[in-house]
């Protein structure tokens, strides 16, 4: 079967996307890119996450957009996935959530999601806004691609959130992060007036999360 094992970890993260709270019913979607032949492994539109068998998830040729496996109607979001993978350098997979916190700030004039808290590090210094276009469309795609520049993350307006990866593990760790600071930042608004960390600590944390998990030898004496 063509890109299965990309099918099987779809299948896997589509539930937890459901159990984690980023996303309620059918909505949002999952995809994996395999640079060397140019397809991408996306979920199918409006099928429950917990009924999807490996048939269900559709192929893509990332170049053409057109359908190379697959009996099923391809996410609605497919190009916004796609643009990806196509024009952006190291993205091998992409999770769209509708993740409640996120989406709340999508829907305010705020612009995007400040530094709040270091977690926020994994997607970079910020998570900016992009602009509303409608859902499926070639516009929304665009929009969210002109907006994520050096980030690792996007906003997109009265819709929800977008987060790329090297690979899925790292996409949805970080949508994960992205909601979880979401939720500090509403919190924190609601009952007084948000810390914000600066852009020059932020670059400091990024550094410091290269490092995460490796042993370090030498560290300042306390």
């Amino acid at each position: 079967m063509l890109l299965e094992n990309e099918r099987k970890e779809i299948i896997v993260y589509g539930k937890k996307m459901i159990t984690d709270g980023l996303t309620r019913g059918t909505g949002g979607n999952i995809s994996i890119c395999d640079a060397e032949q140019k397809l991408m492994a996306i979920t199918p539109s409006g099928i429950d996450y917990f009924k999807l068998t490996l048939e269900d998830i559709v192929i893509i040729d990332v170049e053409t957009g057109k359908i190379v496996d697959g009996n099923r109607v391809p996410s609605s979001e497919s190009d916004m996935h796609r643009i990806f993978y196509k024009y952006k350098k190291g993205v091998f997979s992409v999770v769209h959530t509708h993740s409640k916190y996120a989406t709340a700030i999508s829907c305010t004039d705020i612009e995007g999601l400040p530094a709040i808290n270091y977690l926020l590090a994994v997607a970079g210094t910020d998570v900016p806004c992009a602009e509303y276009a409608t859902y499926g469309t070639v516009k929304l795609a665009k929009n969210a691609f002109k907006a994520m520049k050096d980030k690792k993350a996007v906003l997109l307006s009265n819709h929800g959130m977008i987060a790329i990866g090297k690979n899925l593990t790292e996409a949805y760790n970080i949508a994960e992060n992205v909601e979880f600071c979401s939720e500090l930042f509403c919190i924190s608004k609601s009952i007084g007036s948000p810390k914000i960390l600066d852009k020059e600590e932020m670059l400091n944390i990024i550094e410091r999360f290269k490092d995460y998990g490796k042993r370090i030898e030498e560290h300042e004496e306390i």
